[in-house]
């Protein structure tokens, strides 16, 4: 699921790549807390040097991929969903792509939850954009005249935030315990659906 890159090897943004996708072998293979700036250009090789003319540190690599992980994340799921589709099929679209997308590559998704709040002062930056960035992506899903002729757009925000956060658990509790994403998209799909359903019903009282 990490960024997939656009450039040539050979010019910077390549080797920002590079070293992306080399720390996001490093994550798959030792975790974050025990991936090293060493371990990341030993993936991308290339050279400590050339590791520090793009990134801080660790933890600037770290929020880049994130941010970058999140924004292919979104770009997949908005194309995955058919706006013409019945509400529930929209939705249904929506969460099996984005647990298909968490099951290829499951270290950058646990570690995107649960790594990212021990970031300190930089994880509460990364959690508030990534969070709005997905806030935005369901409200612009829901922004449809199938959606409208409903009578509940805009969706709520906190109503958002609840499915958000509930189907991030979901996936990390699944990922910890050795399980696979997918054996959970129905109970997601079928929760999400039942609570998407009861805002239905109050607004349209």
């Amino acid at each position: 699921m990490h960024p997939v890159s656009t450039t040539t090897p050979d010019d910077g943004g390549g080797f920002r790549q590079r070293l992306l996708d080399g720390l996001a072998a490093s994550i798959a293979e030792h975790g974050y807390r025990n991936t090293t700036v060493a371990g990341i250009v030993r993936h991308a090789r290339t050279s400590r040097r050339t590791f520090y003319e793009h990134f801080a540190d660790k933890e600037a690599a770290f929020v880049a991929l994130i941010t970058e992980t999140n924004a292919e994340l979104i770009r997949w799921i908005s194309a995955a969903v058919d706006p013409h589709a019945p509400w529930e099929h929209q939705v249904r679209q929506a969460i099996e792509t984005w647990i298909e997308r968490a099951e290829a590559a499951p270290a950058i998704t646990l570690s995107w939850i649960r790594d990212v709040p021990a970031l300190g002062e930089a994880s509460r930056a990364l959690q508030r954009d990534v969070l709005e960035a997905f806030v935005t992506m369901v409200q612009t899903l829901c922004d449809t005249e199938e959606w409208r002729a409903l009578g509940v757009v805009p969706v709520p925000r906190p109503l958002v935030i609840m499915l958000l956060g509930g189907l991030r658990e979901l996936i990390a509790t699944v990922v910890e315990d050795g399980g696979r994403a997918s054996d959970m998209t129905e109970l997601a799909v079928r929760a999400s659906i039942a609570l998407l359903g009861l805002h239905l019903a109050v607004a349209t009282r």
